[in-house]
C-alpha cells in the first residue's frame, strides 16, 4: 500500500519515501447532452452483457458517505485537518504506483469526524466538468477519447496546501478508507467497492465485470456503454451496477487487514489460540535467525497458565501469563498493555529497592551514580563513584546477567543490558537483604548488608528518559548560547502537520540567524510515523527499506508497494555542519528518521548508544483480548536490497561515539557537549 506521503507510515511505517513521477490531467471537452442508456449493446469483440442503468437522471451532482474505523492512530493522532477527496484512479488503470495524482483533478469534500464513535460522514459536491485524465478502458484495440475514473478517499492535510501537492503529493491509488476495496496481497488490485466515472460523450465503454481473470481494466473485461456525465459503478454487483442518482452514496472502507483484531468477547484460551494462529503466520520476524519464535515450545510453556487463569477467572494471572509470553520475544515492538491492572503488576517489580542506582561503563566497571538520601545504601555509607564488586558473593557482571526485566522485550542486547542494570538493585519484597561488596572512592573494599525498603527514586534516577516532557510540542527549537541551532524532535506520534511546520520554522529561523551548525536531537523519541525530515537537507533521493508482509497466497513474506525513498523537499536548507543525536530511546519510526538523516552528506550521528534497533510495522498486528488487555505484534518487516533486515536488532550507529566513563555518566548531557564541540572546532 505504498502510495503517498500521507498514508505510508500511518498504515505501513514510512512517509516521504515514494518517487514523484507522472503526468498532469488533460482538460475535458464540452459535455454532450445526456441520453439515458437502457441496456448494454454489443461492443467490438465483446459479448452482450445486460446491465440496467438505475435511476436515469440528468446525472449525479453530489456524493455523500460514511466511514468507520477501528485503528484510531491515523485519524485521531496524526491528522487534525480532515477531508475527503475525489481521487483519480489513473494510476490503477496503468498499474503505476508512482503515478502522481494531478492537483487539477482533485476535488475536496467536507468530512465531519466523530472520534468518540470512530466514524465520520462526508459531503462532496461534484464539478460540472472534472479535470481528470481520460483513459480508454473499453479493450477494443481502437483508440477512443475514454472516460475519467475516480474513487473517493480519506485525504487529510499533512502540510502546505489543503490539496495533495508539493511535499504532500499523492501517488498511485487509494486503498485506505476509500470507496474502493483492494487486495493487499495482490498489488492492491481493486476487488470491489464503488467508482465514479465521467464521460464527455454518449457511448463511451466501461467494464461491466472483472472478466475471467478477476482483474479490472484487463483485456477480458466485458464492457457496456455509459451515459455522458457522471455514473457511479458498484463493483460489488455481478454484473456491475451503474447508478445515476443526483445524490450518490459512496462509503469509505477500512481494509480488513488494518482493522484491529477484536477477541475481547472470547474466553481466555479462545483469544490466545486465535492470536497465536495469526502470529504463527504473520509475525514479522518468523524465520529470521535469532528472532524466530519456537511456537510449539511457547504453547507448552504458557497454555497451561492461560487455562488455569480461565478456570479461576483470574484476570491478573491472565495478564501475568501474557506478559511472560511477550517477554520471550527478542523484539521491542512486541508488547502487552493491561491498563491499570497491568501497570500495577509491573510496578510490583519496581516498588522495593536498596537506595542506589548504578551504570555499567565501557570498560566493564559498574559504579554508583545515584544514592537515595536516608535509604539503605546511604545509611551504609555508599557514595557516588563507588565501584560495585559483588552481590551476595556473585560477581556483579554475572549478577547483571541473571536479572530479568519486566519492561521488555528488547530487540538488542545493549537495550536489554541497560534495563538489567536498572533492575539490579530492585527487590521482590520489603525487607529483602543483600550483601554488597564494593570499592569506595578512597580505594578501600567495603562489605555491607542492605535491607530493601519501599523506594522508587533509585529506579527512575537512571531512566534514559531524563529529559522527557509529557506536555512538550512534538518539535521544539532554540538558539544555543554557542550560536548553534538546536531542534528537539520529541515525538513522531502527534499532529504531523504541526510537527513538520515547526521543524521547517526552525530551519528558517536558523537560516535567518546564520547559525554555525544545526543539531537535531532524536533522543527519547519513541516513534510514530517517519516524517522524512532528511529531505530538507539534500536534493538527492535517499533509498529506504522495502516493506514486506506475509502472503496467504504464497506462504512467504512478499514485498508490498515500491521500495521506500525519502524525497527531497521543495524547500532546501544548507548549513555548514549537521549533527543528529541518538540513543537507545529512539525507537521505530524515530529510527527511520535517524536512518534517513544519517544518509545526508556530511551528517554526523552522535550518541553513547545506537538507536534502539526496533524497526517494523505494527498497524496490522493489534489484538484486543479479554480483561481489557491489548497485545501488539509487528507484521511488516523492512529489508534492504540484499535481503537483510533494516535497522531491527542493530539500530542506527553513531559515527561519533561518546564514551560511557566515569566522567560522562555524571555530566548533565555529555552527548550534547560533544556535538557542540564538533560543530565549533
Amino acid at each position: 500500500m505504498e502510495r503517498s506521503k500521507k498514508f505510508l507510515i500511518p498504515i505501513l511505517g514510512g512517509l516521504i519515501w515514494v518517487l514523484a513521477t507522472g503526468c498532469l490531467g488533460t482538460a475535458a471537452p464540452a459535455v454532450s447532452p445526456s441520453v439515458p442508456t437502457a441496456a448494454a449493446t454489443e461492443a467490438e469483440g465483446q459479448p452482450t452483457v445486460a446491465v440496467v442503468m438505475k435511476n436515469q437522471t440528468s446525472g449525479p451532482v453530489r456524493i455523500t458517505g460514511t466511514m468507520n474505523y477501528t485503528n484510531e492512530f491515523v485519524t485521531e493522532t496524526y491528522y487534525v485537518e480532515h477531508a475527503v477527496m475525489l481521487t483519480e484512479m489513473t494510476g490503477f488503470v496503468l498499474r503505476d504506483k508512482e503515478w502522481e495524482i494531478p492537483v487539477e483533478s482533485q476535488v475536496l469534500g467536507y468530512l465531519k469526524m466523530d472520534e468518540a464513535g470512530n466514524s465520520g460522514t462526508y459531503t462532496l459536491d461534484l464539478p460540472i466538468i472534472p479535470q481528470g485524465t481520460f483513459t480508454d478502458v473499453d479493450q477494443s484495440g481502437t483508440y477512443n477519447n475514454g472516460v475519467q475514473i475516480f474513487a473517493v478517499g480519506y485525504e487529510p492535510n499533512l502540510t502546505g496546501s489543503p490539496f495533495a501537492v508539493g511535499d504532500d503529493r499523492e501517488m498511485g491509488w487509494p486503498s485506505y478508507l476509500a470507496s474502493v476495496k483492494t487486495d493487499s496481497e495482490n498489488q492492491d488490485e481493486v476487488i470491489g467497492g464503488k467508482l465514479l466515472v465521467w464521460s464527455a460523450d454518449e457511448g463511451e465503454q466501461f467494464p461491466s465485470g472483472f472478466g475471467d481473470d478477476g482483474l479490472l481494466f484487463t483485456a477480458d473485461d466485458p464492457v457496456v456503454p455509459v451515459s455522458a456525465g457522471y455514473t457511479m459503478v458498484n463493483l460489488d454487483k455481478d454484473p456491475f451496477e451503474f447508478i445515476r442518482d443526483e445524490e450518490l452514496v459512496m462509503d469509505l472502507h477500512e481494509p480488513q487487514d488494518i482493522a484491529i483484531k477484536d477477541y475481547s468477547a472470547d474466553t481466555y484460551t479462545e483469544a490466545f489460540n486465535k492470536m497465536l494462529e495469526v502470529i504463527r503466520k504473520e509475525y514479522a520476524f518468523n524465520g529470521v535467525p535469532g528472532k524466530d519464535p519456537n511456537y510449539d515450545q511457547l504453547v507448552a510453556d504458557f497454555y497451561p497458565r492461560i487455562e488455569e487463569a480461565e478456570k479461576d477467572m483470574d484476570a491478573d494471572a491472565y495478564f501475568s501469563a501474557l506478559l511472560d509470553f511477550v517477554l520471550t520475544f527478542k523484539d521491542g515492538h512486541v508488547s502487552v498493555d493491561g491498563g491499570d491492572r497491568g501497570m500495577g503488576i509491573i510496578y510490583e517489580h519496581i516498588y522495593y529497592g536498596y537506595g542506589l542506582a548504578v551504570r555499567e561503563l565501557d570498560n566493564g566497571d559498574v559504579i554508583v551514580t545515584y544514592v537515595t538520601p536516608g535509604e539503605a545504601a546511604a545509611n551504609a555509607g555508599v557514595s557516588l563513584g563507588d565501584q560495585i564488586i559483588s552481590i551476595n558473593e556473585v560477581p556483579v557482571k554475572q549478577a547483571i546477567d541473571t536479572v530479568v526485566s519486566v519492561i521488555g522485550p528488547y530487540s538488542t542486547d545493549f537495550g536489554e543490558r541497560w534495563d538489567k542494570v536498572r533492575f539490579l538493585f530492585r527487590a521482590k519484597n520489603m525487607g529483602d537483604e543483600i550483601e554488597l561488596v564494593y570499592q569506595s572512592s578512597s580505594g578501600s573494599e567495603e562489605t555491607d548488608t542492605l535491607i530493601a525498603t519501599y523506594e522508587t527514586d533509585s529506579f527512575f534516577a537512571n531512566s534514559p528518559y531524563k529529559f522527557y516532557n509529557p506536555v512538550a510540542l512534538p518539535v521544539e527549537f532554540e538558539l544555543l548560547d554557542s550560536g548553534i541551532g538546536y531542534i528537539r524532535m520529541n515525538s513522531n506520534y502527534d499532529d504531523l502537520n504541526l510537527a513538520l511546520r515547526l521543524f521547517e520554522r526552525a530551519l528558517k529561523a536558523f537560516e535567518a540567524n546564520e547559525v554555525t551548525g544545526v543539531i537535531i536531537d532524536l533522543r527519547e523519541n519513541s516513534g510514530g510515523t517517519n516524517l522524512g525530515v532528511a529531505g530538507f537537507f539534500t536534493d538527492q533521493e535517499i533509498p529506504m527499506g522495502q516493506l514486506a508482509y506475509y502472503s496467504e497466497k504464497t506462504g512467504q513474506f512478499e514485498p508490498e508497494g515500491i521500495p521506500g525513498k525519502v524525497l527531497p523537499n521543495q524547500n532546501q536548507y544548507r548549513f555548514n555542519k549537521l549533527v543528529t543525536l541518538v540513543n537507545l530511546t529512539c525507537y521505530s519510526a524515530c529510527e527511520l528518521e535517524a536512518y534517513g538523516l544519517s544518509q545526508v552528506p556530511g551528517m554526523q550521528v552522535i550518541g553513547t548508544f545506537p538507536t534502539a534497533g526496533v524497526e517494523a510495522e505494527t498497524a496490522r498486528g493489534e489484538f484486543l483480548m479479554p480483561a481489557d488487555i491489548t497485545l501488539r505484534f509487528p507484521t511488516g518487516r523492512f529489508t534492504l536490497e540484499d535481503g537483510t533486515i533494516l535497522i531491527e536488532g542493530k539500530g542506527v550507529q553513531p559515527t561519533i561515539k561518546v564514551p560511557v566513563d566515569r566522567t560522562t555518566v555524571f555530566e548533565e548531557d555529555a552527548v550534547l557537549r560533544v556535538a557542540e564541540e564538533y560543530i565549533l572546532k
